[in-house]
């Protein structure tokens, strides 16, 4: 019965490794540890399967907000949202505004302490709109957290995204200069996005990749348990970690 499931898992999720099928099969109630899982991944001769244009260029004209959370606790859901955008290559070019490319681009703005992402995009330009988007998406959704952490790319130094942020009495935080460990959790995102979703599809048009991407996402928010988080999902975290709604007595 173990194999059976490990083979179903492996055909419904060909990026998940024994570590990751470990997790999910002890969350089903099976008792299995990583070293058997191998073990009878080599036996049944199943394996995971796995296989950038600068996304951050800075603009010279726009100021550049210091960096808020070395050494600080981040310990609550929307305490600290955390924004990138990553490359997203295609299997066919197209034209866009900017000419013709053969990629398009995500931005997501994720929460630090539960590694939920909140709201995300897949545009075919690197635009503040965008980025701004994603930001209103989830404000009308979540509502503003403490924090939002971003790099140092022109689409987040721009005054439309500054003013969406702080016009809201956010405080906005920016990584170091090439410092991707200012924003780790969003990088490790990326490698989750990319090894067990991107690479193994080749998007045949924007809308394509709109419809796999998001459906990866969710899967991710709902199904995927971390170890970081207790073999919780970011679903379960995000909600275990809201701050209790203060009630007048």
């Amino acid at each position: 019965m173990l194999m059976r499931r490990i083979d179903e898992l492996h055909l419904e999720h060909p990026f998940a490794g024994a570590r990751m099928l470990a997790r999910m099969l002890r969350r089903e109630g099976f008792v299995a540890g990583r070293k058997h899982v191998g073990t009878l991944m080599k036996r049944m001769g199943v394996e995971a399967l796995y296989r950038k244009p600068n996304t951050s260029r800075r603009h010279a004209a726009h100021k550049i907000w210091p960096y808020l959370l070395r050494n600080r606790r981040i310990e609550r859901s929307n305490q600290v949202w955390a924004f990138d955008t990553t490359y997203i290559p295609m299997a066919r070019g197209f034209v866009s505004p900017k000419g013709t490319s053969c990629g398009a681009y995500l931005t997501a703005v994720v929460d630090w302490s539960s590694r939920r992402v909140l709201a995300h995009r897949v545009a075919i330009t690197l635009e503040a709109e965008h980025a701004v988007a994603v930001l209103e998406e989830a404000f009308a959704k979540y509502g503003p957290p403490e924090i939002v952490n971003t790099d140092q790319g022109s689409q987040f130094t721009s005054d439309a995204f500054t003013e969406a942020v702080l016009g809201k009495g956010i405080q906005l935080s920016m990584d170091g200069r090439g410092s991707w460990r200012d924003n780790v959790f969003v990088e490790r995102l990326w490698r989750s996005v990319k090894y067990e979703e991107v690479y193994l599809k080749a998007y045949e048009s924007v809308s394509h990749a709109r419809q796999s991407i998001a459906a990866y996402l969710t899967w991710y928010n709902q199904r995927r348990p971390h170890s970081s988080l207790a073999d919780r999902t970011p679903d379960e975290a995000y909600f275990a970690m809201l701050p209790a709604i203060k009630t007048a007595a």
